[in-house]
């Protein structure tokens, strides 16, 4: 009925799924919308200028569906169980390093990783970069976005001057990389992203990534069939830590949901 807005829809699901702002663990989790970042000018006229979002990160090409798939069911010797995916699509650290140029999120970032900002190449340095490692390139890379993309700006550049490293091609790491459409300016890119996000299209499509995400694709059946099935450890109201006497797999068992994130509560 167009009364309230997909963000609007998408954060009130977010919430009733036990995600919120106050926990980088499960912190609210929004779709990619888009997968045109080389475009001069953006069409949304155009399906193919979006996601698919009736298939999970780990499903947007064939051939890397076909390795999870492949994955799932050799289930390797060093896995404790089956599923396609042993990273996740939210956790602490995707949070911090997409936040990573604004305070407090700075100081959580570098606490995460030890003291320090990570390997230069493998930070938070570019839209486009980070679209083809979680949709294409990077098999342990299944990242989705958070609500900050469609609406906060200042989080794309580097206002504070931290001094973020060198990547091996010599780049200097500071704003973030942004797409051609977006002309260099963080503003523009919140404005067409955030317009994506509200398009006929991702209206007629958002439900399919909702069932993925907060629904009946979450795990069961449905999940294996949609490509979408996580480490039992993600599970967390599917397991009940009280009844795990042994304290060495309980604790486990919670450093491995906090390092590597939570599904949501199921909707």
């Amino acid at each position: 009925k167009r009364e309230i807005s997909n963000f609007d829809y998408l954060m009130y699901l977010n919430t009733l799924a036990g995600r919120s702002y106050n926990d980088y663990m499960q912190y609210p989790v929004f779709p990619w919308v888009l997968a045109d970042y080389h475009s001069e000018i953006l069409n949304f006229s155009n399906p193919h200028t979006f996601r698919d979002l009736s298939k999970p990160m780990g499903a947007q090409t064939v051939e890397r569906k076909r390795k999870f798939i492949q994955r799932y069911n050799e289930v390797e010797k060093n896995l404790s169980a089956q599923c396609h995916y042993c990273t996740h699509y939210s956790s602490a650290i995707i949070v911090a390093s997409y936040l990573v140029r604004m305070e407090p999120f700075t100081q959580t970032f570098c606490s995460l990783q030890g003291g320090s900002f990570d390997v230069a190449d493998r930070m938070f340095h570019s839209v486009k970069s980070t679209w083809e490692s979680a949709s294409r390139d990077n098999m342990s890379d299944v990242r989705e976005l958070i609500p900050e993309f469609f609406y906060l700006p200042e989080f794309l550049t580097n206002a504070n001057h931290f001094e973020l490293g060198c990547m091996q091609d010599g780049t200097v790491l500071g704003d973030v990389q942004l797409p051609p459409w977006a002309d260099g300016d963080p503003h523009k890119f919140i404005l067409l992203h955030r317009q994506a996000l509200e398009s006929d299209y991702v209206s007629a499509h958002l439900h399919h990534w909702i069932d993925l995400i907060f629904g009946h694709k979450q795990h069961g059946s449905a999940a294996v069939e949609a490509v979408n099935t996580y480490h039992p450890y993600f599970y967390g109201d599917k397991m009940d830590l009280n009844n795990i006497k042994d304290p060495l797999i309980k604790s486990t068992i919670l450093g491995f949901i906090s390092n590597f994130g939570q599904i949501p509560k199921q909707v």
